[in-house]
């Protein structure tokens, strides 16, 4: 861990007992080392852990909220997925193909440290890993701005949920939606079709959680 002497003395206790050698530079030296303007002050190196798999995410057993992402390629999106999915109590998230990688940088960042503490798998193809799912006994709900699908405050969610979003724009697979159990959308006032994928799923889960709560 490199740091400015500011941030050593904000983390105090948060770095007893780190395992890691923790080396105290000026800002200066920072950027130089970096390569440009690190405002926080802090930079570490990790080790990338293994590959989770959606095995731990569907095993038996209580009440389970996933989130499943298709096609968000853009980090700052994937990285406030992930930090909603940790303010409301997500009990994972999945990645089908070309979402960006939540242990990017950016994306790392934007997630507050959230995709670090939240568990995520990959998911090669969601027609295919949707049939999976339903045999451990999740619903799965995609999230669409159509006006037909039911008001995601109306609903009473399943013991068992994966809320599936798609990309800003082309949303979610025609495929994908077709293979989903329920279409959800969020109420929005006349004019307005669409939000920001992230703050779709910040909405989303707390209505979800504090349904499935009561």
């Amino acid at each position: 861990m490199l740091a400015t002497p500011a941030t050593v003395a904000s983390l105090g206790a948060s770095l007893d007992g780190c395992e890691a050698p923790v080396y105290v530079a000026q800002p200066a030296m920072l950027a130089r080392v970096v390569g440009f303007h690190f405002h926080r002050g802090c930079l570490a190196a990790g080790e990338r852990p293994p590959e989770l798999g959606i095995e731990p995410l569907v095993a038996p057993g209580g009440r389970r909220l996933l989130v499943g992402l298709e096609g968000v390629t853009n980090p700052d999106n994937v990285g406030g997925v992930f930090r909603n999915a940790r303010a409301f109590g997500a009990d994972g998230v999945l990645l089908g193909p070309g979402c960006a990688d939540p242990l990017y940088r950016r994306a790392l960042r934007v997630s507050m440290g959230a995709a670090l503490e939240t568990p995520f798998a990959s998911v090669a193809d969601w027609t295919v890993s949707i049939a999976r799912l339903r045999a451990a006994g999740f619903r799965v709900a995609a999230f669409t701005p159509d006006r037909d699908a039911l008001d995601v405050a109306a609903c009473a969610p399943p013991p068992r949920l994966v809320l599936l979003l798609g990309a800003e724009g082309d949303g979610l697979a025609d495929t994908t939606r077709a293979a989903c159990d329920i279409q959800l959308r969020i109420a929005m006032a006349a004019g307005i079709d669409s939000l920001n994928v992230a703050t779709a799923a910040g909405i989303a889960l707390h209505r979800l959680r504090a349904c499935g709560s009561g």
